[in-house]
């Protein structure tokens, strides 16, 4: 069985090519929307497991069902579950190989209007020296890092994130009316994500280098078009175990371990 964290549209595509290449697959998802859209791939191969694994019960899962290797295809951001799958790994001897999708290169025509920072707390000091309306599109894990930050309470925070039931309660948790919830789900053109920036009379934008598949290029092109200054929150530098950047190299690695 491959165990693919497979919370990423990278991650359910990975699964479904190697579904479609025979394999058996348990895919890990944190939420009921993941959870749908893998289902959509139909085959009896395929397991869900849609609970939360420390690292404790990720070692136990894969030792019970005997994995046999574990692609992580998690968020580029999500440090703690690339860790945790790292060490549970190690300790069972079960071959672990990261997927990261490509970082959007950052275009000479840009680098004046982008200031790179480390963090979400760096990010919010940031963004509430830039402007007084704060554009997030880095979705609803991490908003309460920006709801909650001394330096942007007397800004105005736009949150654009999945239209999901969870997802708009958690926002309305944190205080944000409907007017500050922006709920969509992409990819956004650039010509979107301007008219978005021009709707809601944004001062800055905070968004992640989650590549082009996370529609990073979109947001900077049209935040650039307008005159707008973007905070981009650099992705987490991991030492992984096995680092590949393309699905021919994942479907090769499995393959061959199954030789």
């Amino acid at each position: 069985m491959i165990f693919v964290a497979a919370g990423t549209q990278d991650g359910r595509e990975l699964t479904k090519l190697l579904l479609d290449a025979g394999h058996r697959v348990t895919a890990s998802v944190v939420s009921h929307y993941g959870e749908q859209l893998l289902k959509r791939c139909g085959s009896e191969r395929l397991t869900i497991n849609d609970k939360p694994l420390d690292r404790e019960a990720l070692e136990s899962y894969l030792r019970e069902h005997r994995a046999s290797c574990f692609v992580d295809a998690s968020h580029p951001y999500a440090v703690n579950v690339s860790e945790n799958a790292m060490a549970a790994c190690r300790a069972l001897a079960i071959p672990y190989l990261r997927y990261e999708r490509s970082l959007t290169e950052l275009e000479d025509t840009w680098r004046s209007a982008i200031c790179l920072v480390h963090s979400y707390e760096e990010a919010a000091e940031e963004a509430s020296r830039r402007g007084k309306v704060v554009f997030l599109t880095t979705g609803s894990r991490n908003l309460r890092q920006f709801t909650e930050s001394p330096a942007l309470s007397d800004c105005t925070l736009i949150a654009r994130v999945l239209p999901t039931a969870e997802v708009i309660a958690l926002c309305e948790g944190l205080g944000l009316s409907p007017k500050q919830i922006v709920a969509m789900q992409g990819p956004f053109s650039q010509a979107l994500n301007r008219e978005m920036f021009r709707q809601y009379r944004a001062d800055v934008v905070v968004t992640k280098n989650s590549g082009a598949i996370g529609g990073t290029d979109t947001k900077i092109a049209a935040a650039v078009e307008l005159g707008l200054p973007v905070v981009v929150i650099d992705r987490p530098v991991l030492a992984y175990d096995r680092l590949v950047h393309c699905y021919e190299d994942v479907l090769s690695f499995v393959n061959n371990l199954e030789d």
